[in-house]
């Protein structure tokens, strides 16, 4: 008798998780590239997600993307990357010797997609990050190591920001929201992680106005796709980095690991994601 050897497969991990896009991301790749492979939703509740992680390969995967409420807890039951501890969270796991590992493809999804945007970016020295939650951790990560020598970190609790710039050090400065429009003339880059802008929140009320001509304005919300910040931003004739493209970027990594080829983020599927983000 002939085994029968089943495709691999990955899966997202969420409670809930029905909302997500990365389905659609992953199988236009393996539909482009030819691979015969799957990419299942699990919506896991919180009390099981440790006995569904320990076993996930008997449940049929080779690796996974958890997302919210699950991701410090991944952290804890694999075996993470610098990323992922620096980050505080893990969004990304695969087998390695039979042990499952994990990272935060938040990282390399945020610094590809600037390099894709605004090539020459990362030339400044001075960056701003509005917002200090788990997305701020994996962007702050990403500038310190691309060499940033000043992080300007602003949170309406402060005490959040000081705590973040405790646990990176120096590059990291904390400070509080009435001092930006002090700042911005000096501000290479400027990073929203905060929910201000999308659909349903207030907007961010940052004057972009008085940021350099040569500055970069990164968002990390995508729906909409245009935020009142990037608006602003292209008005005035600055680079600028939306949050859909970070969050095609970030799937790379995941998919290259679990299917073994790397796959591309193209104009197809940009319009392919757009298209149904559009969707009532």
């Amino acid at each position: 008798m002939t085994a029968v050897i089943k495709p691999r497969a990955a899966c997202l991990i969420g409670w809930p998780a029905a909302h997500s896009r990365s389905p659609l991301i992953h199988h236009y790749w393996l539909r482009t590239l030819g691979i015969e492979g799957g990419y299942n939703i699990e919506a896991v509740p919180p009390e099981g997600f440790a006995e569904f992680v320990l076993h996930l390969s008997t449940h049929g995967f080779v690796g996974a993307n958890v997302t919210i409420p699950h991701k410090e807890r991944a952290l804890a039951l694999t075996r993470p990357d610098a990323r992922a501890r620096a980050a505080g969270a893990a969004n990304t796991l695969w087998y390695e010797g039979g042990e499952l590992l994990s990272t935060n493809t938040d990282v390399e999804g945020f610094i590809n997609n600037l390099d894709a945007c605004a090539p020459g970016w990362a030339l400044g020295s001075d960056a701003m990050v509005l917002g200090a939650g788990g997305a701020s951790r994996a962007v702050v990560f990403g500038l310190i190591e691309r060499g940033f020598k000043r992080v300007h970190l602003v949170n309406r609790t402060e005490e959040r920001a000081r705590a973040l710039a405790d646990q990176f050090g120096a590059p990291v400065l904390p400070l509080s929201w009435n001092v930006v429009s002090d700042l911005l003339p000096r501000i290479d880059l400027l990073v929203n992680t905060t929910s201000l802008g999308m659909y349903g929140q207030p907007a961010l009320e940052v004057d972009v106005g008085l940021l350099p001509s040569h500055a970069v304005v990164a968002e990390l919300v995508y729906v909409p796709l245009e935020t009142p910040l990037l608006a602003s931003a292209r008005a005035r004739g600055l680079k600028t980095a939306d949050g859909l493209g970070m969050l095609l970027h970030q799937a790379v990594r995941g998919f290259e690991l679990w299917f073994g080829q790397r796959p591309q983020v193209t104009a197809e599927l940009r319009a392919m994601v757009e298209a149904d983000l559009g969707k009532p």
